[in-house]
C-alpha cells in the first residue's frame, strides 16, 4: 500500500505540466490551487492580491479625480486633455471590471469556471490596454503636430475630429479581438499555466497573441518614438535659429508683459510634452516586463517574475495620475479645487482662469499659440517683425 501511495503521488508531482489547474469540482479546485499543484506558491499569491487590491483603489481613485478635474476647470481643459480623460476613463474601466478578478485569482481561481467571465475579462484586459496606448499615441500626434505641422494644427483639431479620434481608440482596440472573442483566430480561455484567463490556441492551434502585440503595441510605440523625435529636433533647430538671428531691437513698453506671458506659455506647453513623454515611458516599464517573461518563460518556470509582470501591467492603471501631480503645476491646481482645497484652490486664477463659471477655450483652442508662434519665428527669421504685430 505505501509503495502504491508513492506512486500516485510520484504520478502527481509529475503531471503539474499537464494538468490544467482549474477544474469544475469546487473542493477538488482550491486543492489543486492551494495545494502543490500551483506553480505560484500561496506567500506570493497572498502578496500579489493584497498589491493588487492596493492599485486598484489608487487606481479608481486617482482616474476619477483626473476626469472630474478635467472636466471641470477650463484652465487644464485643451485638446490633450480629451485624450487624457480617454485613458483615464480606459484605466479606470481597467481598475473597475478587470483588476477585481485579476486580484481574486491570486487567492482562489474559481471564478474562472464561469466561461462568460473567462472571456469578459482578458477582452477587457486586451482591450484597455490598446486604448490606453492609442491614447499615447493620439496625444503624442497632437503635440508632433502642433509643433512641426502648426499650420494645419487648427484645421485639424476640431471637436468632431476630436471625438472621432477617440472613438476610433476605442474601436480599434476591442474590434480588432473580434476574431479571438469567436474562437477564430485563438480563443479567450483558461490558460492552465499562468493560471488566468487568457488568450489560448484554438482548436486548429493558432494564436492571435503576435497579431495583436505588433498591431497594439508595437506599431503605436514605433509612430510615438518617431514623433518624439521629430519634435525634440524641430525644438533643437528652433531655439538654435532663435540664437543665432536673434538682434537687439527696441521694444516697446508693452513688450515685456506679453513676452512674460508668452514665455509662460510656452513653458506650459512644453511641460506637457514632457509629461506625455512620461506616461509613454512610464507604459513600457510597466508592460515590456510581463511581455518579455512570457515569451521567455512560456512555461512559467520562474513565477515571481510572472507576478511582478502582472503587479507592474496592473500598477500602469492608477501610474498617470500620479504623473500628472508631479509634473504639472496646473493639474495639482484642479486636483485640489476637486477635493476642496481652499488654500490652493484660490491660486486658480486670473489667466486662464479655471475657477467654475469662468470663460474657457474650446479643446479644438489648444493653449499653443505663443509655442507654436515661436518655433515660427525661429524657421522663418525674416518674418519676426510681422508676426511680432500679430501676436
Amino acid at each position: 500500500m505505501e509503495s502504491l501511495n508513492q506512486n500516485f503521488r510520484g504520478f502527481e508531482t509529475n503531471s503539474m505540466a499537464t494538468w490544467p489547474t482549474h477544474v469544475t469540482d469546487n473542493t477538488t479546485h482550491g486543492n489543486i490551487i492551494d495545494g502543490e499543484l500551483s506553480r505560484f506558491p500561496r506567500p506570493l499569491r497572498t502578496f500579489a492580491a493584497i498589491v493588487a487590491i492596493l492599485i486598484m483603489i489608487t487606481g479608481l481613485a486617482g482616474n476619477l479625480l483626473t476626469i472630474v478635474a478635467l472636466c471641470k476647470y477650463p484652465k487644464v481643459r485643451n485638446v490633450a486633455a480629451a485624450f487624457i480623460i480617454s485613458l483615464c476613463v480606459a484605466d479606470f474601466v481597467f481598475c473597475s471590471l478587470v483588476l477585481p478578478f485579476d486580484s481574486i485569482r491570486f487567492v482562489d481561481a474559481s471564478w474562472a469556471d464561469i466561461r462568460s467571465l473567462c472571456v469578459l475579462v482578458p477582452f477587457l484586459r486586451y482591450g484597455n490596454v490598446g486604448v490606453s496606448l492609442l491614447s499615447v499615441a493620439a496625444i503624442t500626434i497632437n503635440r508632433y503636430i502642433m509643433i512641426a505641422h502648426h499650420g494645419i494644427y487648427s484645421k485639424i483639431y476640431k471637436k468632431h475630429w476630436i471625438a472621432a479620434m477617440i472613438i476610433f481608440c476605442w474601436l480599434f482596440a476591442y474590434v480588432m479581438q473580434v476574431p479571438t472573442l469567436l474562437g477564430v483566430w485563438g480563443k479567450f480561455d483558461y490558460d492552465m499555466y499562468l493560471e488566468t484567463c487568457s488568450i489560448v490556441k484554438d482548436d486548429h492551434g493558432h494564436t492571435s497573441k503576435r497579431f495583436l502585440f505588433a498591431t497594439g503595441f508595437v506599431i503605436p510605440c514605433v509612430v510615438i518614438v518617431g514623433c518624439y523625435a521629430k519634435i525634440f529636433w524641430v525644438v533643437h533647430s528652433s531655439e538654435s535659429r532663435m540664437r543665432k538671428h536673434a538682434t537687439p531691437t527696441i521694444k516697446s513698453p508693452h513688450t515685456p508683459g506679453r513676452d512674460t506671458r508668452e514665455i509662460k506659455q510656452r513653458r506650459s506647453e512644453w511641460r506637457i510634452t514632457k509629461m506625455v513623454l512620461a506616461i509613454f515611458l512610464s507604459f513600457l516599464v510597466c508592460y515590456l516586463p510581463i511581455t518579455i517573461v512570457k515569451m521567455v518563460d512560456v512555461n512559467v518556470k520562474y513565477p515571481g517574475f510572472h507576478v511582478l509582470g502582472y503587479l507592474l501591467l496592473y500598477f500602469a492603471s492608477c501610474v498617470n495620475p500620479i504623473i500628472y501631480v508631479i509634473m504639472n503645476k496646473q493639474y495639482r491646481q484642479a486636483y485640489a479645487g476637486v477635493i476642496g482645497c481652499s488654500r490652493i484652490r484660490a491660486s486658480l486664477t486670473p489667466f486662464g482662469s479655471s475657477a467654475p463659471g469662468q470663460h474657457h477655450q474650446d479643446f479644438g483652442q489648444d493653449y499653443s499659440k505663443t509655442m507654436v508662434s515661436t518655433v515660427s519665428i525661429a524657421m522663418n527669421p525674416v518674418k519676426n517683425n510681422q508676426l511680432e504685430e500679430t501676436l
